[in-house]
């Protein structure tokens, strides 16, 4: 009896000890809880200590800002003041002054009602002659400044002109615009408009027909072109023959034209001018100029420029958009 009840007290403590460890560990727990909890609630006190800090900066520059604003506003307000009341006094002066202009008007009324015809025609002369003698005051002035002043020297720069006379000799065309300055290759176009005649010359169909070359340098030519048939005499017998002949030519740049500015051309030694020249004898060499109105300026400083190397040059003015044109009843340059 007594060993059973001794296992039985046994069994009873060891329950009370879990108990007890039991309820310890829900203590630590719930104590870490909390302290998570507390740590947690603490810095976000902080953050929002932090926020409101910020936003009390905020607005105090905002009043501060405000404040400057509201005294802009008062300063303008008196500054307005101000003029308003410069404004009113002006406004006062003027209507005195009016009021004089009135009165001094209707004395000067009144005083020419009675002054006399002649008094009022002698007032107008001697007016008239004070005007007078006062601009001839002034002229003898600008007249004694300008004895006192040395006469200006004129520099004149000019070229010889010698009789202009027919190019017979080698050619060279350029064309001038805009300040700009290419070579027109006439000789290497009329060269394959010649080829392309060849090339048509086995047609049998007469009439007129245009055609384009190029581009050849950065020209192109349409030329236009007559066919017709005609009888030969061939040995003492009469046949049938093509007769080709062309009727106009028109020669154009294209957008990949290569034109340099004057200022690079008498600048520089190989220019496309000096390229043309090169080798070429000066004394039978003739540069004609086609020029449009903008560069007139520019084509004495080219003729100036080749004058001194001996060469000899013609002008061909051209109107504001027309292009290179010519035909079989065309005339030759006259250089000089």
């Amino acid at each position: 009896m007594s060993r059973r009840k001794r296992a039985v007290l046994e069994m009873g403590h060891d329950s009370f000890l879990d108990i007890i460890a039991n309820l310890v560990g829900i203590l630590i727990i719930l104590v870490v809880i909390l302290g998570a909890r507390s740590r947690e609630v603490a810095e976000e006190a902080v953050r929002e200590s932090a926020t409101a800090s910020a936003e009390a900066v905020e607005l105090r520059k905002t009043i501060q800002r405000a404040d400057a604003v509201a005294e802009n506003v008062l300063q303008l307000n008196r500054d307005l003041t101000g003029y308003n009341v410069e404004l009113l006094s002006r406004r006062q002066e003027r209507a005195v002054l009016m009021d004089l202009l009135a009165t001094a008007r209707e004395q000067w009324e009144k005083k020419q009602a009675t002054l006399s015809d002649a008094e009022r025609q002698a007032a107008a002369l001697a007016a008239e002659a004070a005007k007078r003698e006062k601009e001839l005051t002034d002229l003898l002035g600008q007249q004694q400044r300008l004895e006192g002043e040395k006469d200006p020297v004129v520099t004149l720069e000019h070229l010889p002109s010698p009789m202009a006379k027919t190019v017979f000799g080698e050619e060279i065309h350029m064309r001038l615009e805009a300040g700009r300055l290419s070579v027109v290759p006439i000789e290497l176009l009329i060269e394959a408009i010649r080829e392309d005649f060849r090339r048509a010359a086995g047609g049998a169909r007469s009439g007129t027909s245009e055609s384009l070359v190029g581009p050849i340098r950065g020209y192109t030519a349409r030329y236009e072109m007559e066919r017709s048939r005609t009888t030969v005499n061939r040995g003492g017998s009469v046949g049938l023959a093509t007769r080709l002949e062309l009727v106009s030519m028109t020669i154009e740049p294209t957008p990949g034209l290569v034109a340099e500015p004057v200022e690079e051309v008498l600048r520089s030694e190989r220019s496309l001018l000096d390229i043309e020249l090169a080798g070429r004898e000066p004394t039978t060499t003739t540069v004609t100029v086609w020029v449009y109105p903008d560069s007139f300026a520019e084509f004495r400083q080219i003729k100036e420029h080749l004058y001194k190397r001996g060469i000899a040059t013609a002008a061909r003015p051209l109107p504001k958009g027309h292009p290179i044109s010519g035909g079989p009843q065309g005339s030759r340059s006259a250089a000089q």
